[in-house]
């Protein structure tokens, strides 16, 4: 990247070149003189140095009573922290070597009992976690209903083609919101209450996030996988058919790998989207990155920082994907 943009930059350009790139830095030292124009007018106080805490944390352990602590028994590594509450005495372990506090001291919610010298991961982290997860087994799911999907599209089945057809049409046609509402507070009640009837665990809200997106993500990823197909030369499926090949082995030794080639910019074009649209999964109580976020904000009235930052984080997702899409666009043109 380095070399190439050494070579860009030593060759001989046309003014107009120069003008253009006078005009991007132009733009982008007032797009930041606008933004922090407009946070002195508002009178914003930045607060870059409470940053970092979001990200990562000191791993503390907190009181969730109201007390005196009556005793502390140290045993080995462990110590044990007896509070006398209204309700009765409260038992808390910690390490020996991370206790704060002494006897006769008065804890409330939210006291510190032990802090640890290590670090753990802060809101933000865990919400970049949850949303690379949720993409992740989103994005598989969602190939495979393709993929299903894409093969009933083209299928002479006149009843898998409908099929496929309708689901198409119905998931593209629908706001995914909606379709994430619809999936958890309606399929996802009744799911869940007879799951609880039948003695098992219901599906967690991150289940019903990724069921969403999957069925989503699957239905154009339907539309790539059929326009892959077709793209390929009706000959090469004569040909395979001649040669002894059954439908399926054609399909899956001669068609499939040709489609794949053609559709994979696109495949990899909705995977980015599906990154971006995990920040919809708020909604149901899931903390992904937005969610995460948002309850930053709410708390500490941050809000230029973290939507900054948010939209930082976002970039650094999909950027590498974007560049394998410019990559493998370049790669078919060669070609």
């Amino acid at each position: 990247m380095i070399l190439k943009l050494r070579s860009i930059f030593s060759e001989k350009h046309h003014l107009s070149w120069y003008i253009g790139i006078a005009a991007f830095v132009f733009v982008l030292i007032m797009t930041f003189v606008l933004i922090l124009g407009a946070s002195k007018q508002m009178n914003y106080a930045w607060q870059w140095h409470r940053v970092p805490v979001r990200f990562l944390k000191i791993d503390v352990i907190k009181s969730d009573v109201k007390g005196e602590i009556e005793t502390i028994t140290i045993d080995d590594k462990t110590a044990v922290i007896e509070v006398d509450t209204e309700e009765g005495i409260e038992v808390f372990e910690v390490p020996s070597d991370e206790l704060v506090l002494k006897r006769g001291d008065f804890v409330y919610p939210g006291t510190v009992l032990a802090e640890s010298k290590r670090l753990k991961p802060g809101i933000l982290l865990e919400g970049l976690g949850m949303t690379l997860m949720i993409s992740l087994y989103s994005s598989i799911f969602g190939i495979i209903i393709g993929l299903f999907g894409g093969l009933s599209r083209v299928s002479k089945n006149p009843g898998l083609k409908w099929l496929a057809t309708i689901y198409v049409e119905l998931i593209r046609g629908s706001p995914l919101l909606v379709q994430i509402l619809i999936w958890y507070f309606v399929i996802g009640t009744l799911v869940n209450d007879n799951l609880k009837m039948l003695g098992m665990s219901p599906i967690s809200p991150v289940g019903w996030g990724v069921i969403s997106l999957s069925i989503f993500a699957g239905a154009y990823v339907t539309e790539i996988v059929r326009g892959g197909i077709e793209s390929v030369p009706k000959g090469q499926m004569e040909a395979a058919r001649s040669s002894g090949m059954s439908y399926l082995q054609a399909m899956i030794y001669i068609i499939l790998p040709q489609a794949f080639k053609v559709a994979l910019p696109a495949l990899t074009g909705q995977f980015i989207s599906l990154i971006k649209d995990s920040s919809l999964l708020g909604i149901i109580a899931i903390r992904e990155l937005t969610k995460a976020s948002r309850e930053i904000v709410a708390s500490t009235m941050m809000t230029f920082e973290f939507f900054l930052i948010l939209a930082v984080l976002y970039l650094v997702l999909t950027f590498p994907l974007s560049m394998f899409v410019k990559y493998l666009e370049q790669k078919a043109k060669v070609k």
